[in-house]
């Protein structure tokens, strides 16, 4: 059986992003609207850019990459797993020794609120903890 890949191994998979032409209207971009479907590694360095002390939301993520890309919107399906993916990379980096500096600060996007997080090995408080540290 072939063994489990780490969320840093997903996060180191090669993708390329997409842009489709959507037949019906999905996740609030219109029928006939172009979707950016990103990739793991774009949402990672998004988050890896978001200043010290500064915070950003899902959905203002999606808004200014599908910007860039001249999209009308991109897939909060996708974007919610890749935030996940990165989140769990960052995560098993820290229990490996690295420290918070050394991590994509995945907490600068994801609350302790969001429902992703109980499917992340992490306490909630941790959370709330770096965004207070981080808000000074």
């Amino acid at each position: 059986m072939a063994k489990k890949k780490t969320a840093r191994e997903k996060l180191a998979v090669e993708k390329q992003i997409k842009k489709v032409v959507l037949e019906k209207a999905f996740g609030g971009i219109a029928a006939g609207d172009e979707m950016l479907v990103s990739t793991p590694q774009i949402v990672d360095a998004y988050i890896a850019d978001i200043p010290f002390g500064e915070a950003r939301t899902i959905p203002q993520m999606r808004d200014e990459l599908a910007a860039r890309e001249g999209c009308a919107g991109t897939c909060p399906m996708s974007s919610s797993i890749f935030v996940r993916m990165v989140a769990e990379a960052a995560l098993e980096d820290l229990a490996e020794g690295k420290t918070v500096s050394e991590v994509t600060p995945f907490w600068r996007i994801v609350t302790s609120k969001d429902k992703m997080v109980k499917k992340l090995a992490v306490d909630p408080e941790w959370i709330d903890q770096q965004r207070s540290l981080e808000a000074g």
